[in-house]
């Protein structure tokens, strides 16, 4: 069931993950999807997936993705709204917090919430990508190759100093060969 776009709510719902991003806009993901894609019906589960791709091939900050996904809803102005949703609560936060934390840096609370905070957005990261997965471990003849890279991608960040980005070219080429 597809709804008729609103941008006002879109902005309202990207306004409200935009606080909910601890660890950044990439570990809202799952909530995105079921809104754009199950609760609204504005993305199909493949361009949905296909939006998060591309932004994150291309080169620019991490959340790039929200413009794309606003602009496969409505264009520019989906674009925008997304964006400001995304931004604008948690730079305002994001400003008001750090300068409160840099006067503060010494209190036991503070240190406690950093310390907790960790295993948090682990968890967030782990249910993004596992979500991001989803489409290729559907298809039979991806499915081995994905898990596959998904493996060797953990190995590599758990045993190596090597760049996400050189992960995220290497994921893209074989790919683009049909490996995965």
């Amino acid at each position: 069931m597809t709804t008729p776009v609103n941008l006002f709510d879109l902005f309202l719902h990207f306004l409200t993950l935009s606080l909910l991003a601890i660890g950044g806009g990439i570990t809202t993901v799952p909530e995105m999807h079921r809104y754009l894609v199950d609760k609204t019906g504005w993305l199909t589960d493949t361009s949905f997936t296909a939006s998060i791709a591309l932004a994150q091939a291309a080169p620019g900050p991490n959340i790039l993705f929200v413009a794309v996904l606003g602009y496969n809803v409505a264009g520019l102005p989906g674009a925008a709204a997304s964006m400001a949703g995304m931004m604008l609560p948690s730079s305002v936060l994001t400003l008001t917090a750090t300068r409160w934390a840099r006067n503060n840096r010494e209190h036991i609370s503070l240190r406690a919430f950093s310390a907790g905070m960790t295993p948090l957005t682990l968890g967030l990261v782990i249910a993004t990508g596992w979500l991001l997965a989803q489409p290729f471990l559907k298809v039979e003849a991806h499915r081995w190759g994905t898990l596959a890279l998904i493996a060797v991608t953990v190995m590599l960040v758990l045993k190596t100093r090597l760049g996400l980005v050189w992960m995220v070219l290497a994921g893209g080429v074989l790919g683009a060969l049909g490996l995965v």
